[in-house]
């Protein structure tokens, strides 16, 4: 319980880096345009003084896009930031953030000068106490709103421009989920209804993959500062010829109900947790962005889905596949591309022949349909938590492809993705800024590192970690059992000898005697014929 207040103490001091900054959230800053807050070391935009950073104009590549989208000045997304801001702070060296008060992903310290590599490891193999250490950082972001980002509830037409600021207080957790939501949200067009559902931002494209490359990252940064772990990394779930969820246990991820199948086990802490921007289809009906508002419980039902969609979690053979293509995109660079790495693995791809429009879903979608529930929603499947783990587990495929085939950032599309895909886009809806091709690099580069990537003995070391911990818990008492054993059998032994001494060896001490009454009778045979001992064999039996 100490623990917890003291990280509850230091989520009260630990500034946030991510988006929307609430210091640009406000009527003068959206007039001005002009998102550059001041650093605290020195109090300048951006950390200017110190050198960290300095306020300049967002510069937006003017390169075609797909034509997926044929719209253009209709969804605030477009170009992004330049609808909400045109001027923001661009950090200088191993700096980052929206004031430039970070450091960029594998630097610490607090000139950001000290280099680090994580190792993201398997949520099966972590330590008794690192699992509930997990899920307890987990729980505690989830109920702790945060105090230094909003998020968007309106369009900027609805904020008329700036001058009627609209946005929400969300807990740290939930800002994630928002931006899962709104980088995947239908176009708003003008009134209910009216929407375009052919474009995602983060999705359906080449971006897919860089894009959740940084939201992990950011995710995986934000729980670092709230909690004062700088050690945390998020645990990845290696689903590959998974029978089950086995991740959805009330030691980790939450069990079934036994009341409700839909929903999770009283005994997990995500029981109570509550969703939002969960209904797309209602804010499509009715024109609008999702308020924030809590909208329920949590619900996930694993292998009740549709089988039509998809047969079962995916397999090592169906990942072994997509690994082999050799083109990281192809075509249109939409759910239609053909023998695309990304497609393949993004589950639009069949995940045996490659083809494009897959009636079936495969790998990364697959899983999500295999959840039934808050994770199989694009929008909202943020929610549920076990997104993380999954969603780790694909960029550790995407890192395997990298390292096999050892792309250029500049291979990366340049033109004519969908909206939002191209390689020097900025991904919405990140502040700071980031571009798609600047994260086609190994995660080696960005200071991270999967355990089943490392050789084999860094392998063998990360897998034993449960059962050493195991063992170091019982091996007190098996000493003490060892000692108590070792104690009887001298007590039974010396007093079998003083009874000889006493007794003079009777009768019933005799081995001879005791040899006769346990013989087998001579015809009882130890070894059957053949003929019967077929019907004992294993292979017989099966």
């Amino acid at each position: 319980m100490w623990q917890l207040a003291i990280i509850s103490f230091v989520l009260c001091l630990v500034p946030s880096y991510q988006q929307f900054p609430r210091l640009c959230a406000t009527r003068e800053v959206l007039r001005t345009k002009e998102c550059c807050p001041s650093w605290g070391g020195d109090g300048s935009p951006c950390g200017a003084t110190s050198g960290r950073g300095s306020c300049e104009d967002v510069e937006v590549p003017d390169r075609p896009h797909g034509p997926q989208y044929p719209f253009s000045g209709l969804d605030d997304r477009e170009k992004w930031p330049l609808v909400f801001f045109n001027r923001t702070c661009q950090c200088a060296g191993n700096f980052m953030g929206f004031n430039c008060a970070d450091c960029k992903f594998g630097y610490f310290g607090v000139d950001c000068n000290e280099r680090r590599e994580s190792v993201r490891r398997n949520i099966l193999h972590l330590s008794r106490a690192e699992k509930t250490r997990f899920v307890s950082y987990l729980n505690l972001v989830k109920q702790t709103v945060s105090r230094d980002y909003v998020v968007v509830t309106g369009t900027y037409q609805e904020m008329e421009n700036g001058s009627n600021p609209m946005f929400a207080d969300v807990s740290a957790y939930d800002v994630f989920v928002w931006m899962h939501y709104y980088v995947s949200r239908n176009a708003l067009l003008g009134g209910p209804g009216n929407v375009w559902t052919d474009v995602d931002f983060a999705h359906w494209a080449p971006g897919f993959l860089p894009w959740h490359r940084v939201y992990l990252l950011h995710w995986e940064h934000e729980i670092r500062k709230l909690t004062g772990d700088m050690s945390f990394t998020i645990p990845y779930w290696d689903w590959r010829d998974a029978q089950g969820c086995d991740v959805c246990t009330d030691e980790l991820m939450g069990d079934r109900s036994p009341h409700d199948p839909s929903l999770l086990s009283p005994g997990s802490v995500f029981s109570s947790w509550t969703v939002l921007c969960s209904r797309a289809e209602d804010y499509s009906n009715r024109g609008v962005l999702c308020n924030a508002e809590e909208e329920g419980p949590l619900r996930r039902n694993p292998g009740n889905h549709n089988r039509n969609v998809v047969e079962r979690i995916p397999t090592s053979a169906e990942v072994e596949f997509a690994l082999s293509l050799t083109d990281y995109d192809t075509g249109a660079m939409d759910r239609s591309a053909n023998m695309s790495f990304r497609n393949t693995l993004e589950g639009f791809g069949d995940s045996q022949t490659g083809i494009g429009n897959s009636p079936r879903m495969g790998l990364h979608a697959a899983l999500h349909v295999f959840m039934n529930g808050s994770m199989s929603s694009v929008q909202g499947s943020a929610n549920d938590p076990i997104f993380l783990l999954h969603h780790a587990f694909v960029d550790s495929i995407y890192e395997q492809w990298l390292r096999r085939y050892r792309p250029s950032p500049s291979d990366f599309p340049d033109s004519d993705a969908p909206i939002g895909h191209n390689g020097d886009a900025h991904m919405v809806p990140f502040l700071p800024l980031h571009r798609h091709r600047d994260f086609f690099i190994s995660s080696k580069d960005l200071g991270y590192e999967y355990s089943y990537l490392l050789d084999y003995n860094q392998r063998l070391a990360e897998s034993m970690g449960p059962y050493l911990e195991v063992l170091q818990d019982v091996w007190p008492w098996l000493l003490v059992a060892g000692v108590c054993g070792g104690i009887l059998a001298v007590s039974i032994a010396a007093a079998v000898l003083t009874a000889k001494r006493r007794y003079g060896g009777p009768s019933w001490l005799s081995v001879r005697k005791w040899r006769n009454v346990f013989a087998l009778p001579e015809r009882e045979l130890l070894i059957r014929g053949s003929e019967e001992a077929k019907h004992h064999n294993y292979q017989t039996a099966i």
